[in-house]
């Protein structure tokens, strides 16, 4: 009643018409909060599950999963995602724009993530997790390895999933801690569900960042492209605009009202970011 400004009134003995919504709102609420208690259940019975198959003292209750992606190399990003008992906590989501490393070197784009990761984490900030995935098998097991021993993280429980043979879900080979502790699950183990559940989601989550970073290096290189679209005029175009994005959504007349741009050379701007 405050927030609206006026007085509110509240029916809750209703009849025809109304009374059927009502009685709709109130079966979507329960279909929804026992949809939610049954995933939070299923959720559950999965991370004891892996807790049994790691042998863990207690099921854990933060997992988090990393993994890489690029292009040929090009515009390298690592995901990190977080899954709890009750799903994931998308609110501690990361993403890692990678640089400085060789291009298509995932164990040294790794190795930065993790560092980088990690190393906050030593000085204070956020969480450690119970067991920490990594995606890409026997190399990327060896790199998480070596990142904790340098941070001394040496008690973190590690598991290294690699797709084994065939490349099909459920024919993951694990790997936990080290190398020599090598592992399968049969498809129907809700461990190994877990498992799939937050690589999948690691590398949607890693795919979707990489995406957007090479678009926007691809859109930048093509501004950069343009013949008399030096750094203070390409600075002064996204400063008119607000950003790369509105950039791109403007159209040729719209670019030419830009301070110090020409019609032809609003043109050239457009032709080259709409290029692809």
């Amino acid at each position: 009643q405050t927030l609206r400004g006026r007085e509110l009134t509240i029916s809750h003995r209703v009849r025809g018409t109304r009374a059927r919504w009502q009685q709709l709102a109130v079966t979507n609420a329960e279909q929804a909060l026992n949809a939610r208690l049954a995933n939070r259940q299923h959720m559950a019975a999965r991370f004891e599950a892996l807790a049994q198959v790691l042998g863990l003292d207690e099921v854990p209750q933060r997992l988090e999963c990393y993994d890489i992606s690029h292009f040929s190399g090009e515009a390298t990003v690592a995901s990190c995602v977080v899954f709890g008992p009750e799903g994931p906590i998308k609110s501690d989501y990361r993403r890692f724009n990678i640089e400085g490393v060789t291009a298509g070197d995932d164990y040294a784009a790794m190795h930065q993530a993790l560092t980088r990761r990690y190393g906050r984490i030593k000085d204070g900030e956020g969480k450690l997790p119970d067991v920490l995935l990594v995606d890409g098998g026997k190399g990327q097991l060896n790199m998480a390895r070596e990142v904790m021993q340098e941070l001394a993280f040496t008690d973190l429980t590690l598991l290294g999933v690699a797709k084994g043979v065939t490349r099909k879900a459920g024919f993951e080979t694990l790997y936990l801690n080290d190398v020599a502790h090598e592992f399968t699950l049969k498809g129907d183990n809700p461990a190994l569900h877990l498992i799939q559940q937050i690589r999948d989601e690691a590398h949607r989550f890693a795919i979707t960042g990489h995406r957007a970073r090479r678009g926007k290096a691809r859109r930048v290189s093509s501004l950069e492209d343009v013949a008399g679209v030096g750094p203070k005029r390409r600075r002064d175009l996204l400063k008119h605009f607000g950003g790369l994005q509105e950039l791109n959504r403007a159209s040729i007349d719209e670019i030419a009202k830009a301070p110090g741009i020409s019609k032809k050379l609003a043109e050239s701007i457009y032709a080259s970011l709409h290029s692809e």
